[in-house]
């Protein structure tokens, strides 16, 4: 299928390990023009090579994404150098597992700034040109929005807000033909996954029970159907999409997860 994104400008937080980096991947294979944002300058500085190695282009921006005006620079380089923005993938953020009982209001408050504001804030300094070429934002949320994790508060809320502004965003930016969606991960092995995974004293044997409850095929879903349904929701090809969550889990959250097979 001819997703028509060849030579489309495409920013994507997070870009350069996991999940942003299989969508940055993805949308390279389909000629588009991946924006690497975020501050793993290594990562970003190899998935750069192997992009142009393979005949494609990208740019590499090396930012943290706390402060607003970054976001105001990373649009404007963005901008200057292509000459449009075709769409915005949320993605960067940290599970960091800040609770109710085991955090404090400093360290909520902290967590809800990494995981959520960045988010608002670049889709606000590129509407301007996201108007012009009624481009899409993918929202990359988590299932612990749904779910609930425990000892995630912070994490928790800001991907629940990012649910909110999924579908407050869509119904505001609808006059102009940008469509807002999100994809709702719930367990993929990202190396952020792995290093939690690794914190409990038998690793192997949770990492079995996690698996044992996915109902497709007892397994992990992995970071490329993550990004294939993103790259599907920023093209053309879903242009009649906006609003939505689409969780892409393996049917985790939509079974009950003591579900047998």
């Amino acid at each position: 299928m001819n997703l028509h994104l060849k030579d489309k400008v495409f920013i994507v937080t997070g870009g350069a390990k996991g999940i942003g980096e299989a969508i940055v991947q993805e949308l390279a294979k389909e000629g588009a023009v991946p924006v690497i944002l975020g501050r793993s300058k290594k990562e970003s500085l190899d998935l750069e090579k192997k992009i142009q190695n393979n005949g494609g282009n990208c740019l590499n921006i090396i930012a943290d994404l706390s402060d607003a005006s970054v976001c105001e620079r990373a649009v404007q380089k963005t901008a200057e150098k292509f000459g449009a923005i075709h769409g915005i993938v949320n993605n960067a953020g940290v599970n960091d597992g800040i609770g109710l009982e085991n955090g404090n209001p400093e360290a909520f408050r902290q967590s809800v700034s990494t995981n959520l504001m960045h988010y608002y804030d670049l889709v606000y300094f590129a509407l301007p040109h996201l108007k012009e070429t009624k481009g899409s934002v993918v929202n990359i949320s988590s299932k612990t929005a749904i779910t609930g994790q425990g000892g995630t508060s912070g994490y928790a809320a800001s991907k629940g807000a990012q649910l909110a502004l999924t579908r407050e965003w869509a119904v505001e930016l609808a006059k102009y033909g940008i469509r807002v969606n999100a994809v709702v991960p719930a367990e993929v092995m990202t190396p952020q996954y792995q290093r939690w995974i690794d914190s409990f004293d038998d690793s192997e044997r949770s990492l079995s029970e996690i698996t044992n409850r996915i109902p497709l095929g007892k397994r992990m879903t992995t970071s490329e159907e993550i990004a294939a349904t993103t790259v599907f929701l920023l093209s053309e090809r879903s242009s009649h999409t906006t609003g939505q969550w689409l969780v892409v889990d393996g049917g985790y959250v939509h079974f009950d997860r003591a579900y047998n097979q």
